[in-house]
């Protein structure tokens, strides 16, 4: 399946909902729920990551090893990949860090377990922005509310 997402209705799918897109080497997931639209993607790759193109990845716009080298810089973890030609994958880093960033949200990398104010598991995941405005409509996941409400935090 060239460059095609798993779901052909992409375009009529719910918030939230993983897309995947893949080739031959490399299945590349976007969850749209926890992208806080930074951008690196495609300002650092636009031949492959192209928010104005229906599917908006292109998995053949580049070698599986830069999609990969991408992906990897994504802040939110909203991009993840698989590789498919035998090529190793990024280990989970070995502990968990938490980056306060200005005005923005708390970046998580490592492997967490998410529970809810009732403990029950809301997700594991190895990478994640986290809402520290308190405005989010994904809580505890950051949406990129707080620039829109010109929240600052020292």
């Amino acid at each position: 399946m060239d460059n095609q997402p798993t779901d052909e209705a992409e375009a009529r799918q719910q918030p939230g909902v993983a897309r995947v897109y893949r080739n031959e080497q490399i299945a590349v997931t976007w969850e749209p729920a926890l992208c806080i639209h930074v951008g690196h993607c495609f300002r650092d790759l636009p031949e492959v990551f192209q928010p104005q193109n229906r599917p908006w990845v292109n998995i053949n716009g580049a070698t599986a090893d830069r999609i990969a080298e991408q992906v990897r810089k994504c802040p939110s973890g909203a991009l993840r990949f698989v590789r498919l030609d035998g090529a190793a994958a990024e280990p989970p880093p070995s502990e968990v860090t938490i980056d306060v960033r200005p005005n923005g949200p708390l970046l998580v990398k490592g492997t967490v377990h998410l529970r809810g104010a009732d403990g029950q598991l809301i997700r594991e995941i190895t990478q994640c922005a986290l809402c520290r405005c308190g405005h989010s409509e994904n809580k505890p996941f950051c949406d990129a509310t707080h620039r829109r409400i010109g929240f600052r935090a020292p």
